[in-house]
Protein backbone atom coordinates (compact mmCIF):
# COMPACT_ATOMS: atom_id res chain seq x y z
CA UNK A 1 0.00 0.00 0.00
CA UNK A 2 1.32 3.43 -0.94
CA UNK A 3 2.53 5.67 1.87
CA UNK A 4 1.58 9.35 1.80
CA UNK A 5 2.30 12.45 3.83
CA UNK A 6 -0.23 15.25 4.19
CA UNK A 7 0.82 18.88 4.69
CA UNK A 8 -1.59 21.21 6.51
CA UNK A 9 -1.33 24.66 8.08
CA UNK A 10 -4.60 25.11 9.94
CA UNK A 11 -7.65 23.26 11.20
CA UNK A 12 -7.14 20.35 8.83
CA UNK A 13 -10.63 19.72 7.46
CA UNK A 14 -9.22 18.63 4.07
CA UNK A 15 -6.79 16.39 5.96
CA UNK A 16 -9.72 14.92 7.89
CA UNK A 17 -11.54 14.15 4.65
CA UNK A 18 -8.60 11.96 3.61
CA UNK A 19 -8.48 10.26 7.01
CA UNK A 20 -12.21 9.50 6.89
CA UNK A 21 -12.22 8.22 3.30
CA UNK A 22 -9.17 6.06 3.91
CA UNK A 23 -10.73 4.57 7.03
CA UNK A 24 -13.57 3.29 4.83
CA UNK A 25 -11.60 2.12 1.80
CA UNK A 26 -7.94 1.70 2.87
CA UNK A 27 -6.35 3.06 -0.31
CA UNK A 28 -3.15 4.33 1.34
CA UNK A 29 -1.16 4.58 4.56
CA UNK A 30 -1.06 8.12 5.94
CA UNK A 31 2.45 8.00 7.32
CA UNK A 32 2.90 11.61 8.43
CA UNK A 33 1.14 14.91 8.92
CA UNK A 34 3.52 17.79 8.24
CA UNK A 35 2.23 20.83 10.13
CA UNK A 36 2.97 24.48 9.42
CA UNK A 37 3.31 25.23 13.14
CA UNK A 38 2.76 23.55 16.50
CA UNK A 39 -0.64 23.36 18.17
CA UNK A 40 -2.90 23.61 15.13
CA UNK A 41 -6.14 21.73 14.68
CA UNK A 42 -4.64 19.38 12.09
CA UNK A 43 -2.22 18.02 14.71
CA UNK A 44 -5.12 17.11 16.98
CA UNK A 45 -6.71 15.23 14.09
CA UNK A 46 -3.45 13.37 13.41
CA UNK A 47 -3.03 12.44 17.06
CA UNK A 48 -6.58 11.10 17.23
CA UNK A 49 -5.98 9.00 14.10
CA UNK A 50 -2.59 7.71 15.28
CA UNK A 51 -0.65 9.52 12.56
CA UNK A 52 2.90 10.75 13.23
CA UNK A 53 3.49 14.51 13.04
CA UNK A 54 6.35 16.74 11.92
CA UNK A 55 5.78 20.40 12.81
CA UNK A 56 7.71 23.52 11.93
CA UNK A 57 8.86 25.03 15.22
CA UNK A 58 10.91 28.24 15.15
CA UNK A 59 12.61 27.13 18.35
CA UNK A 60 13.92 23.98 16.69
CA UNK A 61 14.62 24.92 13.07
CA UNK A 62 16.70 27.90 11.94
CA UNK A 63 14.32 28.59 9.07
CA UNK A 64 11.80 26.97 6.72
CA UNK A 65 14.59 25.79 4.40
CA UNK A 66 16.12 23.73 7.20
CA UNK A 67 12.69 22.31 8.00
CA UNK A 68 12.03 21.28 4.40
CA UNK A 69 15.45 19.55 4.27
CA UNK A 70 14.61 17.66 7.46
CA UNK A 71 11.14 16.70 6.22
CA UNK A 72 12.51 15.46 2.89
CA UNK A 73 14.97 13.16 4.67
CA UNK A 74 12.34 11.79 7.07
CA UNK A 75 9.78 11.15 4.33
CA UNK A 76 12.27 9.44 2.04
CA UNK A 77 13.59 7.24 4.83
CA UNK A 78 10.02 6.30 5.73
CA UNK A 79 9.17 5.23 2.19
CA UNK A 80 6.65 8.00 1.55
CA UNK A 81 5.84 8.09 -2.18
CA UNK A 82 3.23 10.85 -2.44
CA UNK A 83 2.67 14.18 -0.73
CA UNK A 84 -0.71 15.88 -0.47
CA UNK A 85 -0.91 19.60 0.28
CA UNK A 86 -4.24 20.02 2.05
CA UNK A 87 -4.45 23.63 3.14
CA UNK A 88 -0.69 24.24 3.15
CA UNK A 89 -0.12 28.00 3.23
CA UNK A 90 3.64 28.11 2.57
CA UNK A 91 5.26 28.14 -0.86
CA UNK A 92 7.09 24.84 -1.27
CA UNK A 93 10.67 25.46 -2.45
CA UNK A 94 11.73 24.17 -5.86
CA UNK A 95 14.53 22.12 -4.28
CA UNK A 96 11.98 20.14 -2.27
CA UNK A 97 9.62 19.70 -5.23
CA UNK A 98 12.47 18.33 -7.33
CA UNK A 99 13.04 15.55 -4.78
CA UNK A 100 9.40 14.45 -5.13
CA UNK A 101 8.88 15.26 -8.80
CA UNK A 102 5.36 14.46 -10.08
CA UNK A 103 4.51 13.09 -6.63
CA UNK A 104 3.06 16.18 -4.91
CA UNK A 105 -0.54 17.28 -5.37
CA UNK A 106 -2.37 20.31 -3.99
CA UNK A 107 -5.97 21.43 -3.63
CA UNK A 108 -6.79 25.07 -4.41
CA UNK A 109 -10.18 26.73 -3.77
CA UNK A 110 -10.82 28.14 -7.24
CA UNK A 111 -11.03 27.01 -10.83
CA UNK A 112 -7.39 27.42 -11.85
CA UNK A 113 -6.14 29.49 -13.68
CA UNK A 114 -8.58 31.94 -12.05
CA UNK A 115 -7.68 33.44 -8.66
CA UNK A 116 -4.50 31.47 -8.08
CA UNK A 117 -0.79 32.03 -7.63
CA UNK A 118 1.07 34.17 -5.11
CA UNK A 119 -1.19 35.92 -2.62
CA UNK A 120 -4.28 33.83 -3.35
CA UNK A 121 -5.02 31.63 -0.34
CA UNK A 122 -7.82 31.07 2.16
CA UNK A 123 -10.58 33.67 2.17
CA UNK A 124 -8.55 35.90 -0.17
CA UNK A 125 -9.46 33.58 -3.05
CA UNK A 126 -13.19 33.85 -2.36
CA UNK A 127 -13.01 37.60 -1.77
CA UNK A 128 -11.41 37.99 -5.20
CA UNK A 129 -13.97 35.77 -6.91
CA UNK A 130 -16.90 37.71 -5.44
CA UNK A 131 -15.28 41.08 -6.16
CA UNK A 132 -14.76 40.08 -9.80
CA UNK A 133 -18.36 39.02 -10.14
CA UNK A 134 -17.82 35.51 -11.46
CA UNK A 135 -20.83 33.21 -11.60
CA UNK A 136 -18.81 30.04 -11.07
CA UNK A 137 -15.93 29.25 -8.76
CA UNK A 138 -14.93 25.88 -7.35
CA UNK A 139 -11.89 23.78 -6.50
CA UNK A 140 -8.92 22.33 -8.35
CA UNK A 141 -6.56 19.47 -7.56
CA UNK A 142 -3.27 19.79 -9.42
CA UNK A 143 0.32 18.60 -9.43
CA UNK A 144 2.77 20.89 -7.66
CA UNK A 145 5.57 22.56 -9.58
CA UNK A 146 7.86 25.49 -8.79
CA UNK A 147 5.35 27.85 -10.44
CA UNK A 148 2.82 28.45 -7.65
CA UNK A 149 -0.51 26.80 -8.55
CA UNK A 150 0.90 26.24 -12.04
CA UNK A 151 1.13 22.45 -12.18
CA UNK A 152 -0.92 20.15 -14.40
CA UNK A 153 -4.59 20.00 -13.42
CA UNK A 154 -5.91 16.63 -12.25
CA UNK A 155 -9.55 17.39 -11.42
CA UNK A 156 -11.88 20.38 -11.09
CA UNK A 157 -15.36 20.87 -9.72
CA UNK A 158 -17.48 23.99 -10.20
CA UNK A 159 -19.55 25.71 -7.52
CA UNK A 160 -22.10 28.44 -8.31
CA UNK A 161 -21.49 31.86 -6.79
CA UNK A 162 -24.78 33.16 -5.41
CA UNK A 163 -25.72 36.88 -5.48
CA UNK A 164 -25.79 37.11 -1.68
CA UNK A 165 -22.61 35.12 -1.08
CA UNK A 166 -19.97 36.31 1.36
CA UNK A 167 -16.42 34.97 1.22
CA UNK A 168 -17.29 32.79 4.21
CA UNK A 169 -20.45 31.25 2.73
CA UNK A 170 -18.75 30.60 -0.60
CA UNK A 171 -15.80 29.05 1.22
CA UNK A 172 -18.06 26.64 3.09
CA UNK A 173 -19.77 25.40 -0.08
CA UNK A 174 -16.47 24.96 -1.87
CA UNK A 175 -15.03 23.10 1.13
CA UNK A 176 -17.78 20.49 0.77
CA UNK A 177 -16.59 19.88 -2.78
CA UNK A 178 -12.96 19.78 -1.66
CA UNK A 179 -13.78 17.14 0.94
CA UNK A 180 -15.20 14.88 -1.78
CA UNK A 181 -12.67 15.57 -4.53
CA UNK A 182 -9.36 15.48 -2.65
CA UNK A 183 -9.71 11.96 -1.17
CA UNK A 184 -10.87 10.74 -4.58
CA UNK A 185 -7.74 12.13 -6.22
CA UNK A 186 -5.51 10.63 -3.52
CA UNK A 187 -7.14 7.24 -4.07
CA UNK A 188 -6.66 7.48 -7.85
CA UNK A 189 -3.05 8.61 -7.45
CA UNK A 190 -2.20 5.74 -5.13
CA UNK A 191 -3.87 3.29 -7.51
CA UNK A 192 -1.74 4.50 -10.42
CA UNK A 193 -4.76 5.86 -12.26
CA UNK A 194 -3.46 9.38 -12.85
CA UNK A 195 -1.08 9.74 -15.78
CA UNK A 196 0.73 13.04 -16.23
CA UNK A 197 1.55 14.06 -19.80
CA UNK A 198 3.28 17.42 -19.61
CA UNK A 199 0.62 20.06 -19.03
CA UNK A 200 -2.23 17.58 -19.11
CA UNK A 201 -3.30 14.56 -17.12
CA UNK A 202 -5.29 11.46 -17.96
CA UNK A 203 -7.46 10.26 -15.09
CA UNK A 204 -8.78 6.71 -15.25
CA UNK A 205 -11.70 6.53 -12.84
Amino acid sequence: MKKIAVFASGGGTDFQSIIDANAKEQFCTIEYLVAGKPQIGAIERATKAGIKTLAFDKNVFADKAAFYDYVADVLKNSGVEYIVLAGWLSVVPASFIKQFENAIINIHPSLIPAFCGMGYYGLKVHEAAIAYGVKLSGATVHFVEADVDGGAIIMQRAVAVEPDDTPETLQQRILKVEHEMLPKCVKLLCAGKIEKRGRTTVVKE
